[in-house]
């Protein structure tokens, strides 16, 4: 495009006898310098722009890797990671962002299973028992009230069907399963993957200050967290910076309610007369078991087992800053009011019902 429009410009203004006949020499002169001129100063803009973008680009490469970097060494906690990965969305463009975000998909997977060589079968069975009365009543509650919610407010069917299947069982996941099986269009999954997102990095700052200020033991806080936060990786994030029993729990507690993925798209799948072949199994959890299982029964490999699980903490900080950094105020926008109304109300029922039922029914 700049050669050709370079090219009309020595065609228009070339420097020719009939030029200096009809404009006189000083007005043929006066055009060639003017042409001379102008394709200098035009080149010069686009060098200069072109230098600016190159050296933006550079520093946004550097950032990002120093940021990743210090996440992965276990140096800074995850919540601050996630907001470094925030921040640098919101004033810096991610060089990698395809890369980022099926990065923390698959990262987010492995670090569970890395934390199951943490835990014991037995108190992974014993975890589940106690958080399945909460799981089946708050997972059905939560959907009725959202789809209710959704109603009231006048929002798209399937925007509000996402946002409350985001709520009831584990954000993100959910949401890409469900929309998988009712076709939902990209504006109604971009809408309520980023309602559930903003709410998630909300949860993952303000929930261990809430439990401290409450003085809910590490117990209570892990079952508490596992209900009332949408994704597994603000759930895990969050219990993480409570204790190690807290992790435990709330990992155990989050992962059980993220198997009611596939009755519930199963059962949407039915209802609307389309094949269940295209729900895919949360297969990861059962990696967790197994890695879990692999924990209670062979003793043997402890040095391992410690050293895996620690590994899995890194890769988790590691996995909220790619997830932070996939923000962008372009998507913050299109959430618009009645999704994150319905959102935020319909995640504070979940929390307030949660905190009374975890302080009244856990041991």
């Amino acid at each position: 495009m700049l050669l050709l429009g370079f090219t009309l410009l020595q065609r228009e203004f070339t420097f020719q006898p009939s030029c200096m006949q009809s404009w006189g020499c000083e007005g043929g002169f006066f055009l060639w310098c003017m042409r001379d001129g102008l394709i200098h100063v035009t080149a010069r803009v686009v060098f200069v722009r072109t230098k600016e973008q190159a050296v933006k680009r550079t520093v946004e490469w550097i950032l990002f890797v120093v940021l990743a970097g210090l996440a992965v060494s276990g140096w800074i906690s995850a919540p601050l990671a996630l907001a470094l990965g925030i921040v640098f969305a919101l004033f810096l463009d991610n060089p990698m962002p395809q890369a980022s975000q099926k990065g923390a998909k698959w990262l987010l997977q492995a670090s569970v299973v890395g934390l199951g060589f943490g835990m014991n079968l037995a108190a992974v069975w014993a975890a589940g028992r106690i958080g399945l009365g909460f799981t089946i009543a708050t997972i059905f509650g939560t959907l009725l009230l959202g789809l209710l919610l959704g109603r009231l407010l006048r929002i798209d069917p399937q925007t509000s069907l996402l946002v409350s299947s985001g709520t009831a069982i584990c954000g993100g996941s959910a949401i890409a399963a469900v929309g998988a099986v009712i076709g939902a269009d990209k504006k109604a999954m971009s809408i309520s993957l980023c309602t559930i997102f903003v709410l998630n990095a909300i949860a993952l700052f303000i929930f261990p200050s809430i439990g401290h200020a409450l003085g809910m033991d590490q117990r209570r806080f892990g079952l508490w967290s596992a209900i009332a936060i949408h994704d597994t990786s603000s759930v895990v994030g969050a219990a993480a910076k409570y204790g190690d029993e807290a992790l435990s729990l709330a990992t155990t507690v989050k992962l059980s309610r993220a198997l009611w993925i596939f009755p519930l798209a199963l059962g949407l799948a039915v209802g609307r007369g389309k094949k269940a072949g295209g729900v895919v199994f949360p297969w990861f959890i059962l990696f967790f078991l197994c890695a879990a299982a692999a924990r209670s029964f062979l003793p043997q490999g402890e040095w391992f087992y410690d050293r895996a699980e620690h590994a899995a903490k890194l890769l988790l900080i590691l996995t909220l800053f790619l997830i932070g950094s996939g923000l962008s105020k372009e998507a913050i926008r299109s959430v618009g009011v009645r999704p994150m109304v319905q959102g935020i109300l319909l995640w504070m029922v979940v929390s307030v019902c949660g905190l009374l039922a975890v302080n009244a029914l856990a041991p």
